[in-house]
């Protein structure tokens, strides 16, 4: 009984309440006819002046459009208006700026390590250079080079750079195809 006398006494208003149940209630027979043509005559009257208000915001909503079209106005305009005010926003936050200064920040330790792995590189290379190993290797090419260059062009040809080797060694293949000097000599004594 208790909990029935509780129940009728809540303060709290129907809303947030079963929806359905509240739409189900017949009030009706609560009221009197007074009440129920007081309150029908105040349906009618809240009914007409949420239609005139829309009338009214579509009137206002008409006026604003033809305003932006005097003034040049388009909405590619407000687009990029609205986008310039969200940028600048979102680069004035807080969020923004501690994110720009820590991306910064690893984008110059990235940069570092770069130049260090870059570095260390380099001086692997100069190492490896100056090992016994490619020294060995440096000596046996250079060796190759010149056992080369006296089998294709003569012994006349001592030193030069691999350019010159490669140089000379297109030119005796291309007169040794051509028939070479001697073929050329040839023919000059049978004229």
């Amino acid at each position: 009984m208790e909990a029935q006398a509780q129940g009728l006494l809540e303060t709290e208003p129907l809303q947030g309440r079963d929806d359905d149940a509240v739409a189900s209630a017949d009030f009706s027979s609560m009221l009197s006819e007074e009440e129920k043509e007081e309150l029908k005559a105040e349906l009618v009257q809240l009914e007409d002046e949420i239609t005139t208000l829309r009338q009214v915001l579509s009137a206002k909503e008409r006026h604003l459009v033809e305003i932006k079209q005097k003034l040049g106005m388009n909405l590619m305009n407000e687009l990029k208006q609205n986008f310039s005010k969200s940028w600048h926003d979102m680069q004035t936050s807080t969020a923004y700026k501690k994110t720009h200064e820590t991306l910064s920040h690893a984008g110059q330790k990235a940069t570092a390590a770069f130049s260090n792995v870059g570095t260390a590189i380099s001086k692997k290379f100069g190492d490896m250079r100056n090992s016994p190993t490619f020294k060995s290797f440096e000596e046996r090419v250079e060796t190759t080079v010149t056992s080369l260059k006296t089998k294709v062009g003569g012994s006349n040809h001592s030193g030069g750079s691999f350019e010159e080797v490669l140089s000379s060694t297109a030119h005796a293949s291309a007169q040794s195809s051509a028939g070479g000097p001697r073929r050329a000599e040839e023919e000059e004594l049978q004229c």
